[in-house]
């Protein structure tokens, strides 16, 4: 079952930088040995064939890169993926070398230095899972799951799941009645299903809190707002009821399964996902759910938001000054904002208006007399939204996602617009979709809002280099012209 989080990427990242390490170990090895296996032109030329053979790691990386994150992954997995990347390796770099020299004697030193390679890897890849599978029955990077509905399937899946503490889940309990005389202890009652259903009904009552950009319930313990929810209930006689579940876990940006009765069940268009020898359905298969998309997204945000805070950093004494002139206060305007999985942040921009108390609950207007001149100017040019280059290179941003909106602004449209608090499964962005399809600045009306959210959903699901590079280059475009309605 694919389930990420931030310590699955480190394990990924941690793992590839394990494989460079382990490539160019051996590849010092062969050159520091000179026997009459390795080529001439390896003796010759190191630096050329070092350099070939870690570009040509890094695309077999990226399509077969190391799975030891994974929470469900059999040694024979890890086997499997180790020899397809390294058979990519292999051939990348012989390809690679050949064109750049003319010396004979690689096709045998690749298939010594392939098998060797593979050995390593897997040997490698084999202690780092152990590593993370006895982090794992230790409590580390565990994943509460919460069932409703205590039917034999129910049980099966709670059974695989406590049966390999390895794989980190961490089983709450469930609601509704017994149905099923084999019921693990783990399988504590949480209440009835009426019960779930008053916990759902108080959390969406309770209105966010604008300081802590979290909800401050009283009267129920939240089990729904911190774990991933198993449905196990007859879609034909529950499915409003399961509905009313599915729609709380859009809201709250919660990992929703259904687990249907037979296997060409389909329900509300949820995607298919494999659970061990069960199949589930769920409302998320998300590209970027995908560590090497998120790593490579993230290390294309580091690059360029380094290279544009560096940039940056002479023109702030002069923006500073032009501020300080039109307007008294503070050089920056640091305002919460909602990020990913819901979590309020803290979002930097050039200051563009006077001091007022309206700034977390009021949108800029095309002639709000908050505005100076100077700060005018930078909305329209989007020059105050410069220091969230700052915020990308922290990790709260992203270059490239839906824009993120104002605490008072999630605790109002989650509740008119449907499927609202998706957008916040991916990090909010420099810019987006929206902005760059006319949907950018003031939403007058709500159902500007809702396409909004509507195309920001669209993007999370559909993620990829080419649309990010679109979007690039569309958000340029918008900052000659000035067209949209940024104020």
């Amino acid at each position: 079952m694919k389930q990420y989080s931030s310590y699955d990427l480190a394990t990924k990242i941690g793992a590839i930088i394990i494989d460079f390490l382990m490539l160019n170990l051996l590849l010092s090895a062969f050159y520091i040995w000179s026997g009459d296996i390795v080529p001439s032109y390896f003796r010759e030329e190191p630096s050329v064939t070092f350099y070939v053979a870690n570009i040509s790691f890094i695309v077999a990386e990226f399509m077969f890169s190391t799975a030891v994150n994974f929470r469900r992954i059999s040694i024979v997995n890890v086997l499997i993926n180790d020899f397809r990347l390294v058979l990519a390796q292999t051939i990348f770099m012989f390809v690679g070398l050949r064109f750049v020299c003319d010396g004979g004697g690689f096709f045998y030193f690749m298939l010594i230095f392939a098998f060797s390679l593979f050995i390593i890897l897997n040997v490698s890849h084999d202690l780092e899972v152990e590593a993370q599978r006895h982090y794992r029955k230790r409590g580390g990077n565990s994943r509460n799951v919460v069932f409703i509905g205590c039917k034999e399937m129910s049980v099966r899946l709670c059974d695989s799941m406590i049966n390999d503490p390895s794989s980190g889940y961490r089983v709450l309990g469930y609601y509704g009645a017994p149905e099923t005389k084999r019921t693990p202890k783990e399988m504590t009652c949480l209440g009835s299903l009426e019960d779930m259903e008053h916990e759902i009904d108080v959390i969406d009552a309770t209105p966010w809190d604008e300081e802590s950009g979290y909800k401050q319930i009283e009267g129920v313990h939240p089990l729904l707002t911190t774990a991933d929810v198993y449905v196990n209930l007859p879609a034909a006689e529950e499915k409003d009821r399961i509905n009313k579940i599915l729609k709380f876990c859009e809201r709250n940006s919660k990992r929703f399964y259904f687990i249907p009765a037979f296997y060409n069940q389909n329900f509300l268009g949820l995607k298919r996902e494999s659970f061990g020898d069960a199949t589930l359905l769920t409302n998320y298969d998300l590209p970027l759910d995908n560590p090497v998309n998120r790593m490579s997204k993230r290390l294309f945000d580091i690059v360029f938001s380094s290279i544009a805070c560096l940039c940056l950093l002479p023109f702030i004494p002069i923006i500073a000054l032009i501020i300080k002139i039109q307007s008294p206060g503070p050089l920056f305007f640091v305002q919460e904002r909602t990020g990913l999985n819901g979590k309020p942040f803290p979002c930097y921009k050039f200051r563009s208006m006077h001091v007022n108390k309206e700034a977390n609950t009021k949108q800029a207007t095309k002639d709000d007399p908050r505005k100076f001149p100077f700060g005018n100017f930078m909305r329209k040019t989007s020059i105050d939204e410069l220091p969230q280059f700052f915020n990308v290179l922290k990790g709260d941003m992203s270059i490239v996602g839906p824009r993120p909106h104002m605490i008072a602004q999630t605790e109002q449209f989650s509740h008119l617009i449907d499927k609202y608090m998706i957008r916040h499964l991916s990090k909010p962005g420099l810019t987006g979709l929206a902005q760059t399809t006319g949907f950018r600045g003031e939403t007058k009306e709500l159902w500007e809002m809702e396409e909004r959210v509507r195309r920001d959903i669209w993007y999370i699901e559909n993620w990829s280099w080419q649309l990010d590079l679109k979007i690039l280059l569309a958000t340029i475009k918008a900052v000659f012209t000035h067209k949209g309605n940024a104020y």
